[in-house]
C-alpha cells in the first residue's frame, strides 16, 4: 500500500527542480521527514540550500505520518534584517 501526496516547491527550490508541483507516491506510514528525504535524494541540487518543509500549510516537525492527499511544501529558509 502507498500514500499519494502533492509536493509543492517555492522560490529557489522550484528553480532547482524545474517545476512547482510534483505528485509523489510513498510507502504507507511514511513520515514528513522520510518524504522530504526522498525528494532531496531525487533532486540532489536541493542540498545546496538550507531547506524547510511544511505539511498541509504548517511547519513540519518531521514525525507526522503522511496521508493520501497531503501537501508537503519544500522551501528555502529566509532570514531578514
Amino acid at each position: 500500500m502507498s500514500v499519494d501526496i502533492k509536493v509543492l516547491f517555492f522560490g529557489a527550490t522550484a528553480a532547482e527542480v524545474g517545476q512547482r508541483v510534483l505528485e509523489l507516491s510513498l510507502p504507507q506510514n511514511s513520515t514528513a521527514a522520510s518524504g522530504f528525504e526522498v525528494i532531496v535524494d531525487q533532486f540532489p541540487r536541493l542540498k545546496r540550500h538550507k531547506l524547510l518543509h511544511a505539511l498541509n500549510q504548517h511547519y513540519a516537525a518531521g514525525d507526522e505520518v503522511l496521508r493520501d492527499g497531503d501537501e508537503l511544501a519544500i522551501f528555502t529558509a529566509v532570514s531578514g534584517g
